[in-house]
């Protein structure tokens, strides 16, 4: 990994500032700096590197705690070597140096860049991203950050109507579908509901396809008894319910600008022609790999693209898998021996593989078998989930090496049921 590196730099990077540490390969510090963070001084920072060893970008070998950002992003465009490490193994390190817990930016760049220089196999390499992978990873972050919004207006919109007209709620699970919505602002109070008629109702009904309730059903509902509240209450409570319904309706618009982004960047990364080493196209795309798998939907699959991108594209199963919360941690110390679940993952792509079990154990049969069996020795519906996500990783990884789609008969698939 860092046989043909002369060159060892620790960057400690900060918000402000970074500070810099560069050593070479017997370890002894050859010059330190701090750069401001802003375009002409990372400039400046790779022209110092450069100046200094006298040496190729390629070997030079840089350390660093943050895995993205415009400073890694600066030194991989110019050809560096760039590591990256936990910054819970970057506290174990950094003990080598002092045992009385010191810590200041100078020692943390040295202690990276020694640390990479004698122990290359705790860092991960890090590369550039493909642009529509990076452009998904950013849609499919937003369109989290969407949905949690939503369902914060949600509770919030659920709990004003609770205060005053609580028979509203009872139409529907999701009071931020844009057609409730479109209701409330029609009849906001019981005194509206009261009067309006049943052609208005059908109206929206008609509007936004709602066919599970009719608008006699609707008007039922509405003009139960109404709470006694106090005076002012109800129109207090409708000046809050308009302001989260403008909102909810802009959130509702931008989930469906990023769930068409998503389709869009993935179909444009299916397209894309890739090359192995010997220079030949394959016949298969990962994303068609993925789509083709039970239970990989939309969301999963843009968050398996980007939150494991260099794991899916080294077919490293057991870096995925770990990567994805699915790999056991074992503790053992004499007698004892405890094997518990992994916390230290990536949260996001833990609720992919999740999500992606929970709809595989229901279509698929190979999925299923394995759920039931996991179940059958005693473990919790969580614990066998996660029991069926591995199995599925291994198979995903088989099937991307193989460059083959899913099959419910080949035997890579007929694993995730196996033991």
């Amino acid at each position: 990994m860092v046989e043909n590196v002369h060159w060892f730099v620790g960057i400690d990077w900060a918000t402000q500032s970074h500070r810099v540490c560069l050593l070479n390969a017997e370890g002894g510090r050859l010059g330190e700096r701090e750069f401001a963070h802003g375009g002409a001084d990372l400039v400046e920072l790779r022209d110092w590197l450069l100046e200094k060893t006298k040496a190729a970008p390629a070997q030079i070998a840089v350390a660093i705690e943050m895995p993205h950002g415009p400073v890694v992003e600066m030194l991989l465009e110019c050809g560096f070597l760039v590591f990256a490490i936990n910054p819970k193994q970057l506290d174990r390190f950094r003990d080598r140096f002092t045992v009385a817990g010191a810590k200041d930016d100078s020692r943390d760049a040295l202690v990276l860049g020694d640390s990479l220089r004698t122990d290359p196999k705790a860092f991960r390499q890090l590369a550039l991203d493909d642009p529509a992978v990076i452009r998904l990873r950013e849609w499919s972050r937003l369109l989290d950050e969407l949905q949690q919004e939503r369902t914060r207006l949600s509770n919030r919109l659920r709990q004003q109507l609770w205060r005053y007209y609580p028979q509203a709620a009872e139409l529907t699970d999701d009071v931020a579908d844009d057609w409730f919505l479109s209701l409330w602002q029609k009849v906001p109070t019981p005194a509206a509901a009261a009067k309006a008629s049943e052609k208005t109702i059908a109206r929206i009904l008609k509007e936004h396809r709602i066919r599970r309730v009719d608008a006699a059903t609707v008007l039922q509902t509405l003009r139960k008894t109404a709470l006694f509240v106090a005076p002012g209450t109800t129109e207090a409570a409708c000046v809050h319910i308009r302001s989260l319904v403008a909102r909810m309706r802009l959130v509702n618009q931008q989930i469906k600008q990023a769930d068409a982004a998503l389709d869009g960047l993935c179909d444009s990364l299916a397209a894309q022609g890739e090359e192995n080493s010997s220079g030949q196209s394959y016949e298969q795309r990962d994303v068609a790999i993925l789509r083709s798998w039970p239970g990989i939907g939309r969301i999963v699959l843009a968050t398996l693209l980007t939150e494991a991108a260099q794991p899916l594209r080294a077919r490293d199963y057991h870096a995925l898998r770990a990567l994805a919360g699915a790999a056991p941690v074992t503790r053992q110390s004499g007698k004892q021996r405890f094997v518990i679940r992994r916390f230290a993952c990536n949260k996001r792509l833990q609720t992919a593989v999740h999500h992606w079990s929970r709809v595989a154990v229901q279509h698929d049969s190979a999925a299923r078998h394995r759920y039931d069996a996991l179940r059958q020795r005693g473990h919790g519906r969580a614990r066998a989930l996660r029991g069926v996500g591995d199995r599925l990783l291994s198979a995903l990884c088989a099937a991307l090496k193989n460059r083959t789609l899913y099959d419910a008969n080949h035997r890579s698939a007929q694993a995730v049921s196996s033991q």
